[in-house]
Formats: C-alpha cells, structure tokens, sequence
C-alpha cells in the first residue's frame, strides 16, 4: 500500500510543478492576445482611415486615426524625435521586468493577470514605435463638445492592468 501512494504523491508534485513552470507561459500567452489584437484593430484603422478622419459609432464615441509621439496624453509629443527611442526602450524594459515578476509570482492570479495586461499593452505600443514612428490612436470618446484624448486597445489593457494592480494590492493589505 504504501507503494501505492508514493507514485501518486510523486506524480500530484510533478503535475503541481509542471503547473507552476507552465503558468508563466500562459500570462505571456495572453499578453501576446493583447499584442494582437491590439495590432489588428490598428492596422485596421490606418488602412481604413486618412489621418486625421473621425466616423462617429455613437452620439458619445467616434472611432478616429491620430498619431501620439509622446506618452500618455501626448506627454512629450513635441520633444523633438529623442521621445520615440527612449519610450522604446522604456516599454522594452517593463516588459522584460514583467516577465521576470510572471515567474517570480506564478501562483498570484490576480497580478498576473493584471501584469500580463500591462505587458501586453506596452509591447504593443512599443511595435507602432518601432515600425510607424509614433502609436496610432483611434478611439473617441466625447460628450458636450469635450474630447478625452484618443487611446487604442493596447492603452485600455495598460490602464484596466494598472487598475487591477491596486486592487490586488488593497485586497492583500486588507488580508494581513
């Protein structure tokens, strides 16, 4: 009998191992389903649209094709070129540490999920610097004559992760 159960412990600990080695992949996974339908929904836009164009969806959302140069709300747009590179090499640097905190908490669902959102979001945008020069916003939203500056997928994924990072956080407080 106790032959019996040691091979089922034995094989509990690898299953448990193999889940804990293969959860790092799988956030990375999602994150790349970030990237990618970030992307698509760009290359639709600027194939679809001149810049500058805005179709209206709805009375308080139009979908719209503008370039940001800069960061969030077109922080340093104007910088002079220098921005896209360093915003590069910014957005490669946060997704190389992400990924070093998706193995380092696999077994934190709610961070990595929330992580994997982030590193999503900014390996998109860091794409568009890289091949157009700036990233390609395309999603308006307005009400009275008032604009919030357009944004695109991989700018949600960033923002709904960042969210999430500070529940996570107030949720692991609140617990000690």
């Amino acid at each position: 009998m106790a032959a019996t159960s040691r091979p089922a412990r034995s094989r509990a600990s690898s299953a448990a191992a193999r889940k804990r080695t293969a959860t790092p992949l799988l956030w990375m996974a999602f994150a790349l389903l970030v990237v990618v339908l970030d992307q698509f929904f760009k290359i639709v836009i600027v194939r679809s649209f001149s810049y500058g164009e805005s179709r209206p969806v709805t009375s308080f959302f139009n979908l719209v094709l503008v370039y940001n140069k800069g960061a969030a709300f077109s922080f340093l747009a104007d910088a002079g070129g220098w921005q896209r590179w360093f915003f590069t090499v910014l957005g490669l640097a946060v997704g190389a540490f992400i990924i070093w905190l998706l193995f380092r908490h696999t077994g934190q669902r709610m961070f990595c999920f929330a992580v994997s959102l982030v590193l999503g979001g900014a390996v998109g945008n860091v794409i568009d610097r890289i091949v157009y020069g700036h990233v390609v916003d395309f999603l308006d939203f307005h009400m009275r004559g008032y604009h919030w500056p357009a944004f695109n997928v991989a700018d949600c994924a960033i923002t709904v992760g960042a969210v999430l990072l500070i529940v996570d956080e107030l949720r692991r407080v609140r617990r000690q």
